[in-house]
């Protein structure tokens, strides 16, 4: 039995791959949701109660945590994160269950060379140091735990990401996509589903826990590039691309919280910013879904998505 914490994208296709290889999944989130299985015990549990929590991961071979800030802000991180990170591995350490996290690239401190399962992960300040903060909590903690870090999320049920609904929605309404930061430098872009599935495989694999892994990753593409990758797999034109320029959302930065935040990650947009996950990949065993693939996969659930009612 697995435990599955969050029905984000990352969380939902972590217990429906689970479900599909015959595994019995509990989902924990506080509304109730998630696949629609017969193998999927679609729990409501607050993931901050420590005796929910405890109860609800007995018996479990290991707890995937995919839970998120309430808001995309370092104060909501700092607030929330840690303290969720650690309900869980105490309750993990002493049901004796592994704790798999997906991961950002966020607190790799040389992002502007090709970041690798070995880089320094020393990034401080803001989101950057949180992510740092966490990764060392975790590597401090008695329970066992993976991280599994990824690149930019795109694909099925991905919608508030940078190849998100901002991207993959005007691209079939025959729109102009408006991206930040440039349209011309390589960018790491992590299939959710290749995430899902190294997260379970690395769950399954004692000798690789208490380490960081990469989710097994594509080469790195501009904004135009998936841009456009989504189109062909949707059968439309090539999108006119555009980049709101970087000095715009720093301005903007000076009045708006939310660009401040946004404004916080634009070195990740102006320059290369790759990762690496041969090695991972060895070791997991497992290689990264191919761009046309993919995109043609988050088209088709886009497209059902917007046939589906309100």
């Amino acid at each position: 039995m697995y435990v599955v914490i969050g029905a984000g994208p990352v969380g939902y296709t972590i217990a429906e791959l689970l479900a599909e290889q015959g595994h019995q999944v509990r989902i924990l989130t506080r509304s109730g949701s998630g696949p629609d299985h017969h193998l999927v015990d679609r729990m409501r549990v607050d993931a901050s109660d420590p005796s929910q929590v405890s109860r609800a991961i007995q018996g479990a071979k290991a707890v995937f945590h995919c839970i998120h800030g309430s808001a995309y802000r370092a104060a909501a991180w700092a607030a929330e994160l840690p303290q969720a990170e650690q309900v869980v591995m105490d309750a993990a350490a002493a049901a004796g269950a592994v704790v798999v996290f997906p991961e950002s690239l966020y607190s790799y401190s040389e992002p502007d060379r090709i970041m690798t399962e070995s880089s320094p992960r020393e990034a401080s300040g803001g989101k950057r140091g949180i992510r740092t903060a966490l990764l060392k909590a975790r590597q401090a903690h008695a329970a066992n735990t993976v991280s599994v870090v990824a690149g930019d999320f795109f694909g099925p049920r991905v919608k508030m990401a940078h190849a998100g609904e901002r991207m993959v929605t005007p691209i079939l309404a025959g729109k102009a996509v408006q991206v930040i930061g440039s349209t011309r430098q390589p960018h790491s872009f992590t299939y959710v589903p290749d995430l899902a599935a190294a997260m379970i495989a690395a769950a399954k694999k004692p000798e690789l826990w208490n380490r960081v892994l990469h989710a097994p990753t594509g080469a790195a593409v501009t904004q135009r590039e998936i841009a456009e990758a989504h189109a062909a797999a949707a059968g439309v034109a090539a999108p006119k691309v555009s980049a709101v320029p970087g000095w715009v959302l720093r301005m903007a930065g000076i009045l708006s919280t939310d660009m401040r935040e946004l404004a916080e990650l634009l070195y990740q947009f102006e320059r290369p910013f790759v990762m690496d996950s041969s090695e991972s990949q060895r070791l997991l065993g497992l290689e990264p879904t191919p761009l046309p693939e993919a995109a043609a996969a988050a088209v088709a659930w886009w497209q059902d998505a917007a046939r589906l009612p309100n």
